[in-house]
């Protein structure tokens, strides 16, 4: 009859988010990519909004690229986007963070603009297409920053590969 093995809990190995990249990694040229790509759209609606000189918290209906915006998500847009742009020029393993991150907060401020449509507290004047176009910017920047880290067909060199694998195992 053979002995199972019971490993003590701290003799696994834990995979960390923050797991250093080497940095000319494949990897995180997608996460770079990713972060310019979604702060470039956001800074450019930004500053589009800013050029119409919309009121500060204006909910009168102003479009920018078919998009509600006002001053204060113009402003907001332009922040993140410069954010990101942070973060593709750092890179690695800040980038995919960074995207993972604001993908969520995104997601949830979808959510959050949803509930609050035809409110007085729609302050940043959100229409459903800008409902919509948070939900997808959000899913855009999750795909950004998780690929190559959350997948079940990881290949053996990547990193976060080998972090799941005992040495033994392989």
């Amino acid at each position: 009859m053979a002995a199972t093995q019971v490993l003590h809990p701290r003799s696994r190995r834990r995979v960390r988010l923050d797991e250093h990249l080497p940095v000319d990694h494949r990897l995180s040229q997608v996460y770079r990519a990713g972060a310019g790509l979604m702060g470039l759209v956001l800074l450019a609606f930004g500053i589009l909004g800013l050029i119409d000189r919309i009121g500060f918290f204006d909910t009168g209906g102003d479009t920018v690229a078919g998009l509600n915006t006002n001053g204060a998500l113009s402003v907001l847009s332009i922040c993140v986007g410069l954010l990101l742009f942070a973060g593709m020029v750092v890179g690695g393993n800040f980038a995919s963070t960074l995207n993972m991150t604001l993908g969520v907060l995104f997601i949830l401020s979808g959510f959050v603009n949803l509930a609050l449509l035809d409110t007085g507290a729609n302050f940043l004047a959100f229409k459903m297409q800008n409902v919509l176009f948070s939900f997808v910017v959000g899913l855009l920047l999750m795909f950004f920053g998780m690929y190559g880290r959350v997948s079940g067909g990881l290949p053996h060199d990547n990193p976060y590969w080998q972090a799941r694998h005992r040495p033994d195992e392989l």
